[in-house]
């Protein structure tokens, strides 16, 4: 039986009518560089990544599961990161609390309540300009705000301050996604909401959040990923970069937010690689290997939660 040839369809002809029998090499050849560059970066990032398995490999084969959980110690033998990954896990808290409800709240506002005026452009414009500062600069807001003017509060130098630090850092991102999403539903969908009888936060309620969520969420990867990375910031916000005792045992969680030293896994990897031993620098590539590691770990968690929010929204 004659197979049946595979009939043009109406883009094919469209395309051949227009090219002819021309061979487009500028889009062949920019094509080619698009391949090349994204060879290029996964090679980079292969490379790097192949590194520090390499160099920090005998960490993880002689001390296992003690690397993680020990505490900080000026000795390389000894130094592990639980007080480190504790610290970034509290500090990612306080920016998802902080952050996402602030940045998504203000998102709704602007995109469906404000009106279009001077002082709407100027607030939208100085937030995108916001984004783009350097995070020093928030360091220095961080440590003039929250450990010395509200000292009161945050008692200082605490995780307190360092999350609300970092929050206030990722804010701007993280309204600047939201209002992205908001603005990528169609206005259709609001239209025929009202048209049915709905109030306006009813539409946003149940129809504009649901379909802008995952994107939102995408914003969320984004934002978790910038804050979990920061050191500089920490710094001036009170982060230990040296070493400081454990707290006693049977401390509990929020006496160590409150009041205890606090330091985070860029930190700590920051302090090490600037120690001129030897032995430091295997447990660098191994503390970076744990970090990369941990941020994975959370990425997938919110990609995991975007995509149920997609498969709802659908």
């Amino acid at each position: 039986m004659a197979t049946r040839s595979k009939m043009p369809t109406t883009s094919d002809l469209v395309k051949a009518s227009i090219s002819g029998k021309k061979t487009d090499f500028v889009g062949i050849a920019v094509a080619f560089i698009l391949l090349l560059t994204v060879f290029v970066s996964l090679g980079i990032l292969i490379t790097l990544l192949a590194d520090m398995l390499i160099k920090g490999w005998s960490v993880f084969a002689d001390r296992g599961w003690d690397f993680i959980s020990s505490p900080l110690s000026p000795d390389p033998e000894k130094a592990g990161l639980s007080q480190a990954i504790f610290g970034s896990l509290i500090l990612m808290v306080f920016v998802v609390i902080v952050a996402f409800p602030l940045g998504v709240g203000a998102a709704i506002y602007l995109e469906e309540y404000a009106k279009d005026t001077r002082m709407t452009r100027f607030i939208v414009a100085n937030m995108r300009n916001l984004a783009g500062v350097p995070s020093i600069v928030y360091g220095l807001l961080g440590f003039a705000v929250f450990v010395q003017l509200l000292s009161g509060i945050t008692n200082g130098r605490t995780l307190i301050s360092g999350g609300l630090t970092l929050a206030v850092l990722v804010l701007p991102i993280m309204m600047i996604t939201a209002s992205e999403a908001l603005r990528a539903v169609p206005d259709a969908l609001r239209q025929a909401s009202y048209g049915v009888g709905a109030t306006k936060w009813e539409t946003i309620r149940h129809h504009v959040l649901p379909v802008a969520t995952p994107a939102i969420l995408t914003g969320s990867v984004l934002t978790v990923a910038r804050a979990f990375g920061e050191s500089a910031p920490l710094l001036l916000a009170g982060a230990v970069l040296s070493n400081f005792f454990s707290a006693p045992a049977g401390t509990g969680v929020v006496t160590l937010v409150t009041e205890g030293d606090y330091t985070a896994l860029p930190i700590v990897v920051f302090n090490w690689a600037r120690q001129p031993q030897k032995e430091f620098v295997a447990i660098t590539a191994a503390g970076i290997v744990v970090l990369l590691v941990i941020l994975l770990l959370v990425n997938g968690v919110a990609i995991y939660l975007r995509d149920r929010a997609s498969r709802r929204a659908a």
